[in-house]
């Protein structure tokens, strides 16, 4: 494990601000823009059902998560990090790092908007910005559902809104639904 050094890498400012804007909005800070060193793992991890651990102990204080989810962030060698603007940790995820707990349905036909809530309560809308995803598992066959919240950061469709989301589906071949205007066939 590498240490962070102190020096060239202090946080500028403004980042550490947007960082408390972010938390405050409930919007992720910008994390895509923010380079730091690599500084380890230190323990923290998101379990299957999207609790948070540090060093195997859960972490209970919902705006904890909150913060440290703000400045969650997947990159391109598929590890998920928490990233600040003076540093960078690894995160392991069992998953997904958050779960699609509830489902929302307006309109019909290609008008239908299926908006999905978090387990941090952060609302998508399925679109082309908000992708949803079925992966097929190995040692059952069935479908895994997954939407894209941010970056490449997913959440797991919990079982009752995915059967919700099962439930709409028109008979076409294969079975799908409408939102943000595309059509969203329920396969892999």
């Amino acid at each position: 494990m590498s240490k962070c050094q102190p020096g060239p890498h202090a946080p500028e400012p403004d980042a550490l601000s947007s960082i408390v804007r972010a938390v405050r909005s409930k919007d992720a800070a910008p994390v895509h823009l923010w380079n730091p060193p690599y500084c380890g793992d230190i323990g923290l991890e998101i379990r299957a059902d999207a609790t948070w651990f540090y060093q195997g102990s859960p972490i209970g204080r919902r705006a904890l998560v909150e913060l440290f989810a703000s400045v969650l962030r997947k990159d391109e060698d598929g590890r998920t990090y928490l990233v600040t603007p003076a540093e960078k940790v690894d995160v392991r995820v069992a998953d997904a790092p958050f779960l699609a707990v509830e489902i929302s349905i307006s309109g019909e036909g290609p008008a239908q908007e299926i908006k999905l809530r978090t387990n941090l309560d952060t609302w998508v809308c399925v679109n082309e910005s908000h992708p949803i995803r079925f992966v097929q598992q190995a040692s059952s066959g069935g479908l895994k559902p997954y939407v894209l919240v941010r970056g490449r950061l997913e959440a797991l469709l919990v079982r009752s809104v995915y059967f919700d989301l099962v439930a709409l589906a028109t008979q076409a071949d294969p079975p799908g639904f409408w939102s943000g205007g595309k059509w969203w066939p329920l396969a892999p």
